[in-house]
């Protein structure tokens, strides 16, 4: 047995995992103790890594238009595919879209290759759909790409603001140190602004519900405030900014009143006021910003209407202060800082850079390359797949994501996709949406495979260890780009033999000739002191925060400490912000407004998640979160089904009826793909609106229309794995496919009835109905196949309200042999006298609502208490909030304790 140190391939967080390796499989994980994202906590999705792997789901073979080849073909068509379309198309035909899954080498080598020696600008990544808002923000403020805070300034704060961040869910370990900081230290606020009530509101001393889209307007109402108030620190303004007396002006025109600004964000004056009161009272503020402000077609504005109250206040470059974007992906700012957005040129200089193309030519050695490094950038996003759709791109390599499905307007995405002459896709897992649109695939490794770096949110540099062998013939991204360089004749530039090669070319180009001058200010983005790690330093490399030199050899914690910016003035920027709402406006057809998101057990599009089964108990289906009033106008009920209509598509899901959503809007997912579930792709809700400076879709804000589903019947099936390929039932108007540990749970619904449902099983699936009840009268049946003393499928007819708990009937599918007893258990789907658990709310030790709610009843009215009886919010601590939700709905029901004889009365 042997223990390695990696990185949580998740979130941008940049948790430390211990990993446990016995017999060449990973068997266990936990949080790394000594690192210093986490301390040793880890989320409910990080705790469940080593559930996740296997070969099983992967691609392992290369392939050529649907045929398994070797890597040598594989590589020769990539090769000549390529040449031919660049020599009839020229080398702006093609482009390469990446992820923030990918680590800091493979973003370099890819960068390297596309700009430096095809010459084309085209290529950018899934990033832009969740940090570049946030990116030109710091840009335009600051000089660079530059998050000035770190981790400990959550815990030092005496205010903390949460904006379009439910961090609760979607950075749960970053939430768990702010709750512990505010044990420690009762003067310390929380304060959250959110359309929604999320879990993130448990600990918050005040709640803003405001309106979507409506942030630009508070924080401009902040600044006229503070003004007003005299509340600036006028000596920070005068030696370190320039920009505040045209960002006042335009503050005041738009956002003059708290009178106004409540009208304008639908809030409470007096609650308002009060926020405005605590930030411009404290001087340790940090800001904690997410897609709710940046997936705006305005977001780049709301981001600097965040920072230009920091820097009128002087709240930045403390201990507990600055403006901190929280980002969305374990390597988004590795990305980043390679230059692996299309506006960008390589190691945070831009294309229009003073002196960067010559820099970074000479550098690579491409000043005498044709073609040579390209001069203008490339084509955005939304903009690439656009290009797609017109025939100008013809080659599109994609790495590591999946924009059939997460880029808005899917349809589009799609039908470019199918179009273009060239689709090579670089992938680990053998199912996703952009498989069948790809002309070749080429299995890449993934988490415990990959080696290399990674960067988290708050600029900290860690190593993602390889622990385990790809399996099959899958290989490193690296290491593919590679190869078909050498076959394109760059093979001196590409001769890297390990990542650790990489990282130090890396790292010696962020030092570059990197002194500044009078119109070329030195890059803040510098790791120079980490050239020449060698392999054994590299493999030892501790998480560290850039810039890492040698004057500061051991990083550097937090950034402008001494009001020194990097604009070629020094100078920090306030802009003067006009607000906007959202473009998408709502109209009689559709006047709903939609909002989408992550939830706490799921990531992105599920290909590693659903892997575990106990991450898909918490929401096992595709949803919508739905105001009571909504629900009503609109005919749907809770727990029933209902469609979500836009102008690009339809939504179908289960209805969550939810008074932590404000009227008028909806809360959808963004994780079902067609791989799990029929139409309940939110991307095909959203338009291609993006933000004009930075490129970013506008996927809080959508337009939709409610209404429900009617069905004739609704059923839950489950099929043990490997007896059937076909799936028939997918016909249905509704279905939704949930991986459970043995077997495959789908819900299904239909407008059409079903006259004889032991008919409809014959053509479904194999075997004969081994056990059966019906009842003619309301339409209910459950049935269930024993072949071989093993189970191999069960259905209920009815819906999934009166479904049992389902774990025993999973067990079931997982025993040898079912004995006498358990077979004629089967249609009650439970054991005798057994408890209904109910939905599961902690995922990390799988205890149900119904088991929570029945110890709540008997005396169990804390969450301590609670952890001592049923293990559950002992672990991540993620459903806390979920815990005090339903002891404060269970608490008229709890039973008094009676007196036994003995005691005195």
């Amino acid at each position: 047995m042997t223990q390695a140190k990696t990185t949580c391939p998740y979130c941008g967080v940049g948790c430390g995992v211990t990993a446990t390796v016995e017999a060449g499989t990973l068997s266990a994980v936990e949080g790394d103790r000594e690192h210093p994202a986490n301390f040793g906590r880890l989320c409910v999705k990080g705790s469940a890594l080593h559930e996740t792997l296997g070969e099983q789901g992967r691609l392992t073979h290369p392939r050529v238009d649907g045929v398994d080849v070797s890597w040598d073909t594989a590589l020769s068509a990539t090769v000549d595919r390529l040449n031919d379309l660049r020599a009839e198309h020229g080398n702006h035909s093609v482009a390469a879209y990446l992820s923030g899954q990918l680590l800091t080498e493979d973003y370099y080598v890819a960068n390297k290759l596309f700009k430096g020696f095809l010459g084309t600008p085209h290529l950018d990544t899934n990033s832009r759909l969740c940090m570049a808002s946030a990116v030109v923000g710091y840009k335009r403020a600051f000089g660079a790409d530059a998050v000035p805070c770190n981790y400990e300034d959550l815990e030092e704060a005496e205010l903390v603001v949460l904006v379009g961040s439910n961090l609760a869910w979607n950075h749960p370990v970053l939430y768990q140190r702010i709750k512990v900081a505010k044990e420690r230290n009762p003067l310390m606020r929380l304060v959250v602004i959110d359309p929604r009530v999320t879990d993130s509101c448990e600990i918050a001393d005040l709640y803003l519900g405001v309106k979507p889209g409506s942030d630009a307007y508070l924080f401009n109402g902040l600044l006229a405030w503070m003004a007003k108030r005299r509340r600036l620190d006028t000596l920070y303004l005068e030696r370190h900014t320039e920009g505040f007396d045209e960002a006042l002006e335009a503050a005041q025109q738009t956002a003059g009143s708290v009178a106004e600004v409540a009208e304008a964000c639908d809030v409470d004056p007096e609650r308002l006021e009060t926020f405005y009161y605590w930030f411009a009272s404290q001087l340790h503020v940090v800001t904690l910003y997410s897609q709710g402000v940046n997936q705006s077609a305005s977001g780049t504005d709301k981001c600097n209407a965040i920072i230009n109250c920091h820097l009128a206040g002087g709240k930045i470059g403390l201990p507990g202060a600055g403006p901190f974007s929280i980002t969305g992906q374990p390597n988004a700012m590795g990305g980043r800082e390679v230059g692996g957005l299309a506006n960008q040129l390589a190691a945070h200089m831009d294309y229009h850079t003073p002196g960067a193309l010559d820099l970074v030519s000479r550098f690579w050695a491409t000043d005498s390359l044709t073609p040579s490094l390209p001069e203008e950038p490339g084509y955005k996003a939304v903009e690439l797949f656009e290009a797609i759709e017109r025939g100008e791109i013809k080659a599109l390599w994609v790495m590591a994501t999946n924009p059939a499905i997460s880029l808005p307007d899917a349809a589009r995405v799609r039908a470019a996709l199918e179009k273009c002459p060239l689709v090579i896709v670089s992938e680990c897992a053998a199912h996703t949406d952009l498989l069948p649109y790809a002309d070749i695939v080429l299995p890449a490794s993934g988490w415990s495979e990959k080696d290399g770096t990674v960067t988290n949110s708050e600029r900290r540099i860690s190593r993602q260890r390889g622990m385990l062998p790809p399996p099959g013939e899958a290989r490193h991204d690296w290491w593919i780009m590679c190869e078909v360089a050498k076959r394109l004749g760059f093979a001196e530039a590409f001769d890297y033999t390990h990542p650790w090669e990489i990282f130090d070319e890396h790292a010696r180009l962020s030092g570059f000739e990197n002194n500044g001058s009078t119109d070329s200010p030195k890059r803040l983005f510098d790791i120079s002191g980490l050239v020449g790690l060698g392999r054994d330093g590299y493999d030892a490399l501790a998480p560290i925060q850039w810039p890492v030199t040698k004057a500061a050899p051991h990083g550097t914690a937090r950034l402008f400490e001494d009001g020194e910016f990097a604009t070629a003035n020094g100078r920090a920027k306030l802009l003067a912000i006009h607000p906007q709402g959202p473009e998408k406006s709502l109209s009689a057809a559709y006047p709903l407004r939609l909002n989408t998101g992550r939830i706490r057990d799921q990531w992105h599009t599920m290909t590693r998640t659903a892997r575990s089964p106990r991450l898909m108990n918490h929401r096992a289906e595709p949803f919508m979160d739905v105001h009571p009033d909504d629900a009503h106008s609109a005919g749907v009920t809770d727990q029933g089904l209902a469609v979500l209509t836009a102008a690009k598509g339809e939504f179908r899901a289960r209805v969550r009826v939810s008074n932590a959503q404000r009227r008028g809007e909806i809360f959808v997912p963004i994780h079902w793909t067609d791989c799990f579930t029929q139409q309940a792709r939110s991307s095909s809700l959203i338009d291609s609106i993006t933000d004009p400076l930075s490129g970013q879709p506008e996927s809080k804000h959508g337009a939709v229309a409610l209404a429900p589903l009617a069905t004739d019947w609704q059923a839950t099936l489950l099929v043990a794995d490997g007896v059937t390929e076909s799936t028939p039932w997918c016909t249905s108007a509704y279905w939704t496919r949930i991986p459970m540990r043995g077997c495959q749970r789908w819900q299904l619904a239909h407008t059409q009835s079903v006259n004889d449902w032991l008919a409809q099983l014959k053509t479904w699936l194999p075997g004969d109905v081994s056990v059966v009840s019906q009842d003619p009268t309301n339409g209910r049946l459950r049935a269930a196949c024993v072949e071989n003393d093993q189970l191999r499928w069960w259905l209920m007819v009815g819906p999934p309200k009166e479904l049992p708990g389902l774990a025993w009937l999973e067990a079931r599918f997982n025993d040898a042999t079912l004995n006498d007893t358990h077979r004629r258990r089967l249609l009650a789907g439970c054991d005798d006298g057994a408890a209904d658990t109910g939905p599961v709310v902690c995922s990390c030790h799988q205890v149900g609502q119904t088991t929570i709610a029945n110890a709540i009843r008997e005396g169990d009215t804390t969450v301590e208490a609670l952890g001592a009886r049923l293990a559950c919010g002992t672990q991540c601590g993620s459903c806390i909030p979920e815990l005090k939700s339903l002891i404060e709905e269970e608490r008229p029901n709890v039973r008094t304790k009676q007196p036994l004889a003995t005691e005195v009365v």
